[in-house]
């Protein structure tokens, strides 16, 4: 059964209550004729009694789930789409919904396994963590981060900078453009083509490539 987004958000809600809180029950704070409790109820992801609130297993394996995308969305939002934090908590409700079993250990592949969301809450493993050692620790990282000599792709430029923009798009760092790191001290020196260029760090921190 498909869940309502509601249904989900109830389900973060009872994780954080009861597992991270490591109760057995609460009170329920939705009341028994709500529509989406009901679903809940009926599907066997939650049971009331004596007004009390459990998860059954199976809810706590949904729960879970619901949890680890609504942070992974935060954790996106933040560092890769530099979301304001205002509207962080907001913009990843609406966003987790959108993932599918499968989207949300690629977006984890792609942050490189991150342990917490923005604000310091663990992120549930998935099976995309299991294997992670055997995985390069991120996809897409600003360019001070790779390994020298190492290839990459240019993902996308972040800076808030317009004159720092215009630099990055003159020496040619477009989207798609193959990279190589050279060094990183003195300064951070690349090649793009058969030129080669030298940047300071904070530059060098502006161009996220994916490695190739």
């Amino acid at each position: 059964m498909r869940l309502t987004d509601r249904a989900e958000e109830i389900l973060e809600s009872l994780w954080i209550e009861l597992v991270e809180n490591k109760k057995d029950t609460c009170s329920p704070v939705i009341v028994r004729d709500d529509d989406d409790m009901k679903a809940l109820v009926a599907s066997k992801y939650v049971e009331i009694i004596e007004r009390q609130v459990r998860l059954t297993g199976k809810g706590k394996e949904e729960a879970r789930n619901c949890i680890r995308r609504h942070r992974l969305a935060e954790r996106l939002m933040a560092d890769v789409l530099d979301c304001k934090k205002t509207l962080l908590h907001e913009t990843s409700c609406r966003f987790e919904h959108l993932l599918h079993k499968g989207l949300d250990d690629s977006i984890c592949t792609l942050l490189g396994h991150p342990k917490t969301c923005p604000h310091g809450q663990p992120i549930p493993e998935g099976e995309c963590c299991k294997d992670s050692k055997r995985m390069p620790r991120k996809l897409v990282m600003p360019l001070s981060q790779l390994d020298v000599n190492k290839k990459a792709r240019v993902a996308y430029l972040q800076t808030r900078d317009p004159g720092d923009l215009r630099k990055l798009i003159t020496i040619g760092a477009l989207p798609n453009t193959e990279i190589t790191l050279i060094q990183k001290f003195p300064s951070y020196a690349f090649q793009i083509g058969k030129t080669q260029f030298a940047i300071d760090k904070e530059l060098a921190s502006g161009i996220y490539v994916r490695i190739t």
